[in-house]
């Protein structure tokens, strides 16, 4: 049996032996990457001038300048062994994208002599297939033109033998068909906004920059047996499966030393992320079984996205060297934790300032407090439309799951924050102090002190405050991090603007700056303390009261993306210049689609699992025990009925469960012809969500049973056992 095949070989791997490409890591860091240091090398220091100008200013680049800049990245590409360029670019699918051609031209006439050639117009500007795309019918068959645009403040990569051009994705009429395009927008919105409001403290800010920190959770499975897994293969999760005897009940895989041919794969992966530039830092097994964790040093957030898409990308193709598969969905088995990507999301000027760090006077607290203030402003108008970025098909498995943030959104901020912002509430603007770590007296005479930051960590806060960052834990392990980066910065734009407006009207009106600033403040923390909760957002009783506080409560994915198309984020991505109304509704039209489609799939390999697979298997199994009942009553007929009566009732147990598959695989397939019908998509990703999905568990709930009753010598698919502890 392949199962029991895939058990043995698995069994029989070893690590993999990984050398470093040299002693120093610094000596291959970026090595792959067309950073500052090879543009030094291949580009005129004018020409390097005008585009860190472009860059850094928004400079628009001659086409000279383009074409300059082309023949270096080309002559460093070839170098590195490129044959072919490509625009890469992240459409609405939520991974990446790449057309491959190569530098070949004709020298003269055609049929002639060929030439290695990459002009400007090639690295700025090229066409793709819009309607190929998810695009909410902003493109249909017969409008098929899109355009890819270089995007200069994200590295060119070389990958394997092509040059790797990051780009965003419009349509022919400009619309946005990507996720890169609005979350540059939004990280301009939010530089001038927040810039205007540094100026109130420090005239000398000219820039703020967007800073992610991600966190990317991921399974490794043995490949083998990930190969006898159908529904692993096809949807990435385990549609069945009883739980293991032993899972992680005993929380010794957390932080535990980490399997040996998982240790090669890690320093593997490490060593070629540094290649591409990727800050990686921190690696450690998670709670799950066969659970790991991958993270970086934070980095400006454009290159944060770009560079957490081209590592799950990297992750796969290194998991193969390895005879592993990475699993990325939010919740491959049921039982054990499953699998976020959490965003570590600041801002910090370019003077050196992180904005949500505590200063070191009144001023700079002052600052510090205006900025998580109008945080929490930002997330608690628009809570909603938050959840609505990290929600999807995959991740509604692990958010509220007692091992991931509720699906609702709540703001952590710890003790000492919170005692603050009480002060500022009930007080006329006493001086804000930030008190220092506390040492931690251990009683331990040879040990040193150990220091206490200025707030605790809630791990069941969806976005908490966890020091000079907010951490918004609630995104998904497979997910782009952009969409909800793209909600953050621009709430927090459009929330910093307003602010700004209501302290310049109360100064017009004879105010001082710092009182006018701390007024509005106080009104802000009144207002928004519905959204600050420091306590078990587990519990049942939170859920109760969120609803009381006005939270936003929804369950339902289709109906949480409604977030987007309400009348005021309508407008704050208007009035930012983020999204327009027409772009909003095509990606919400993308997102039902996308719904429905992942419900679809999952639904038509559950049923043919479950037709094809299991009951054929327990079919067999009771027939043996029929058989068995009827060769005891012909060998012992005076005891058959004593011998026979356990065999009876697993018969009877298999044909019971046999028959509940068997009635509610029919019944899930007509309510998915009947759900298919509906043409409107937000209608048909309600279908599903109500009248589809609800037979996954139900059917799942018998294959389970009949799992601990059929012989296990026969049963085809490899178990939880298999899967999460073979390493």
């Amino acid at each position: 049996m392949l199962r029991f095949k895939a058990v043995e070989e698995a069994f029989k791997k070893k690590p993999l032996k990984v050398e470093a490409p040299s002693r120093l890591t610094s000596d291959y860091y970026g090595k792959y990457v067309f950073n500052e240091s090879a543009m030094s090398k291949y580009l005129s220091k004018d020409t390097l001038k005008s585009l860190k100008n472009a860059i850094e200013k928004g400079v628009q680049l001659s086409r000279n300048v383009a074409d300059e800049i082309a023949a270096g990245m080309k002559m460093w590409a070839m170098e590195l062994g490129a044959t072919h360029y490509t625009h890469w670019f992240q459409p609405l699918t939520g991974g990446t994208a790449e057309k491959h051609d190569s530098f070949i031209e004709y020298e003269g006439a055609p049929g002639g002599n060929i030439i290695e050639e990459f002009t400007g117009k090639l690295l700025i500007q090229a066409e793709s297939d819009a309607s190929s795309f998810p695009n909410g019918g902003i493109r249909s068959t017969f409008e098929a033109r899109g355009y890819t645009a270089w995007d200069p403040s994200s590295p060119a990569f070389v990958l394997g033998n092509t040059l790797c051009i990051p780009t965003i994705f419009i349509s022919y009429s400009g619309e946005s068909l990507d996720y890169k395009a609005p979350l540059l927008k939004s990280i301009a919105a939010l530089n001038k906004a927040a810039t205007d409001v540094c100026n109130y403290f420090d005239n000398k800010v000219k820039h703020v920059f967007t800073y992610l920190g991600w966190e990317q959770e991921y399974f490794l499975i043995d490949e083998g047996l990930f190969a006898t897994r159908p529904d692993l293969l096809l949807t990435g999760r385990t549609l069945m499966g009883h739980e293991s005897a032993k899972n992680q009940q005993l929380e010794d895989h957390y932080f535990g030393a980490i399997p040996s041919r998982v240790a090669a794969y890690m320093e593997d992966l490490e060593y070629e992320g540094y290649k591409f530039g990727i800050p990686l830092k921190t690696c450690h097994n998670e709670v799950a079984p066969n659970q790991f964790e991958i993270a970086p040093i934070y980095s400006e957030a454009n290159l944060a996205v770009d560079q957490n898409l081209l590592l799950m990308s990297i992750m796969k193709k290194v998991a193969r060297r390895h005879g592993f598969r990475v699993l990325l969905h939010e919740k491959p088995f049921q039982g054990i934790n499953g699998s976020g990507k959490h965003c570590n999301w600041s801002i910090g000027t370019d003077t050196g300032v992180g904005l949500f760090t505590p200063g070191k006077n009144t001023k700079e607290n002052l600052q510090f407090i205006t900025f998580i203030i109008n945080a929490l402003m930002a997330v608690y108008k628009h809570n909603g439309l938050l959840k609505a970025s990290i929600s999807s098909a995959t991740n509604a498995h692990r958010l509220g799951a007692h091992e991931a943030p509720p699906a609702i959104i709540s703001a952590f901020l710890g003790s000492q924050i919170s005692a603050i912002l009480d002060k500022i509430e009930n007080n006329n603007g006493e001086e804000i102090v930030m008190g220092d770590k506390n040492a931690l007296k251990l009683g331990i005479g040879h040990l040193p002190e150990v220091m206490i930051d200025n707030t605790d960590r809630n791990r069941t806060s969806p976005f908490a405050f966890t020091g000079n960052r907010f951490e918004f834990r609630a995104t998904g392990s497979s997910a782009n991090c952009s969409p909800c980066l793209i909600a953050l910065n621009t709430a927090m734009a459009d929330q910093l603007t307003q602010f700004k407006k209501e302290v310049d009207a109360k100064i017009a009106k004879g105010k001082a700056k710092d009182k006018a600033i701390f007024e509005v403040l106080k009104s802000y923390i009144k207002i928004c303390r519905p959204i600050h909760f420091d306590g078990n957002g587990y519990s049942e009783e939170w859920k109760k009261e969120a609803a009381k506080r006005g939270l936003d409560c929804e369950t339902s994915v289709p109906k949480i993306f409604n977030n987007y198309l309400k009348k005021e984020s309508i407008e704050m991505f208007t009035r930012m210049g983020v999204l327009n109304e027409r772009e909003l509704l095509a990606r919400n039209e993308v997102k039902w689609e996308m719904y429905t489609k992942k419900i679809q799939i999952e639904s038509r390999v559950l049923g043919d699992l479950a037709m094809n697979h299991i009951i054929p298997v327990a079919t067999k199994y009771q027939g043996t025990l029929i058989d068995n009942v009827y060769k005891l009553s012909q060998a012992l007929p005076d005891k058959a009925a004593m011998l026979s009566k356990e065999n009876i009732d697993l018969i009877e147990q298999i044909a019971a469960h046999i028959n509940t598959i068997k009635v509610k695989v029919e019944a899930m397939t007509a309510a998915r012809k009947k759900a298919n019908i509906i043409e409107n998509e937000e209608e048909k990703a309600n279908a599903y969500h109500d009248n589809v999905l609800p037979y996954f568990s139900q059917i799942r709930e018998a294959i389970d049973h009949l799992e601990l009753i059929v012989d296990n010598e026969m049963w085809t698919l490899p178990k939880y056992r298999e899967l999460l502890f073979i390493r």
